[in-house]
């Protein structure tokens, strides 16, 4: 996705071989425009595969893809990291999930009432690193007896394995930008190399 691509390069920081800073316009302050173009991007490839609900992980998540269940015209619903007080362990479905930028794990939480046996839940993300984070996705929609419509993500790290932990399990990933590498000032995309401003 062009534009995507373009604010990456314009407002990325490379922090290190395997980090990409993106507070500039995703996961800190939010480009309203950018993510609604990328929420129309996700819903046009994902128009013909019977979505009903889209999911993701707080807090990074969410933007891209309220905008893309917009679009949709299905519910958004975000695991929680935290489980509040009207939530208990017979009242949700979980999964551990390992933070590759925090270093840490948490337990992530949906209530059962939000996803229902026959759902098909498109799992919206910002980034695919190690696959982590997506597979505790997984896992929730499939305790609910539900289907996995597919895994839309903004940014995938293609140098690192997340992809092929999930096409293993026969999911269908549509991501908007694909980094090859990580090097210095340099960001390679699968299909081009361009220099970040830093």
């Amino acid at each position: 996705m062009k534009q995507l691509k373009e604010a990456i390069l314009e407002r990325g920081t490379v922090l290190s071989t395997g980090v990409l800073k993106v507070d500039q316009f995703l996961n800190h302050q939010v480009d309203t425009t950018l993510m609604s173009e990328i929420g129309v991007e996700f819903a046009r490839l994902f128009e013909n595969d019977q979505v009903t609900k889209v999911i993701t992980i707080e807090s990074s998540g969410i933007a891209p893809s309220f905008m893309c269940a917009h679009q949709l015209q299905v519910p958004l619903i975000f695991a929680r990291k935290k489980k509040s007080l009207t939530m208990n362990q017979a009242t949700v479905y979980s999964s551990r999930v390992y933070s590759f930028t925090k270093q840490e794990y948490s337990e992530v939480t949906v209530s059962k009432e939000l996803i229902e046996k026959g759902d098909r839940v498109l799992l919206i993300d910002d980034f695919l690193a190690n696959g982590e984070a997506a597979s505790g996705l997984v896992s929730i929609v499939e305790q609910a007896g539900a289907t996995v419509a597919g895994v839309g993500i903004v940014i995938e790290k293609s140098f690192q394995d997340g992809r092929k932990k999930l096409e293993e399990r026969g999911l269908r990933i549509e991501s908007l930008a694909r980094i090859a590498s990580l090097d210095g000032s340099t960001v390679t995309f699968i299909d081009e190399i361009a220099l970040v401003n830093n």
